[in-house]
Order: C-alpha cells, then structure tokens, then sequence
C-alpha cells in the first residue's frame, strides 16, 4: 500500500527530460493518485519572463501521456494553496532544489496546518531544461 492517496506535483514540463520522468515516476510511486499541474504560458510568462519553448496544450499532452501521471491540471497561478483546496491532495511533491526558498518555506507551514506533507525528490543532476536549451544553441 502506497503512504498517500493523492499527491500533486507542478512544473513547466517545457524540453521534456529525464528529470521530469523522474519526479513523476518517485511521485507515482508515493501515491494511488497523481495530480500533476502544468504551468500554463502566462504564468510561465509572468515569473520567468519568457515563454516556454513548447506551448501550454503541446506541454499538458505530452505530460497526460506519462504513465505515472493520473490527471493533468493548468497551474494558473503559484498558489500552491489555492490549488490544495480546488484538489485536495494529501501530499506535494517538489524537487529539492525548492527546499529553503521563501515559497516553499511558506507553502510547508500552511500545509502543516492542515495536514498535507510536502515531500522533496533529489532534483536529478545534470540536465535540466536551460541545460538542454545550451546544447541545443552549441
């Protein structure tokens, strides 16, 4: 028996890599249900300052087809709260190069008043989205 019911994991998802299989697959294997939200444009937009390489519904298909992955959300925004009680999920699931910034820090205590754990993966090391982008440009 899997220690949670429902889990929920966000991302951007843009240049799809083996570090986002394999925060879906450690995810998955934590929870009955998964609950990924995928970054729309806008907000990708708003907080990075450009959009992704690929779009929001090319990003929310190719996600949706993971196996790990149960039901695919838009994160509309970076409320993590607000998207607690829109889904009710027991447990977050975050990379740990999240672990000690000031939204996270937030995000764990108000989870805590509430009994949702927030659980963090060892960020896969190596590659990552920009580091694609780089060998890409070379």
């Amino acid at each position: 028996m899997k220690p949670y019911k429902v889990g929920y994991t966000t991302g951007v998802f843009d240049l799809f890599h083996v570090g986002h299989l394999n925060i879906l697959r450690k995810a998955k294997a934590e929870c009955d249900l998964l609950i990924v939200g995928v970054s729309t444009d806008e907000l990708v937009l708003e907080y990075k300052q450009r959009l992704p390489v690929i779009p929001y519904e090319e990003r929310k298909l190719i996600v949706e087809g993971i196996r790990y992955v149960d039901k695919v959300v838009p994160q509309l925004n970076r409320d993590k709260i607000a998207a607690w009680e829109h889904l009710l999920f027991d447990v977050m699931f975050v990379g740990d190069d999240w672990k000690g910034d000031a939204l996270f820090s937030e995000v764990e205590k108000r989870f805590n008043q509430v009994g949702v754990e927030v659980v963090y993966f060892p960020y896969t090391r190596g590659v990552s989205t920009t580091m694609v982008k780089e060998k890409i440009r070379t």
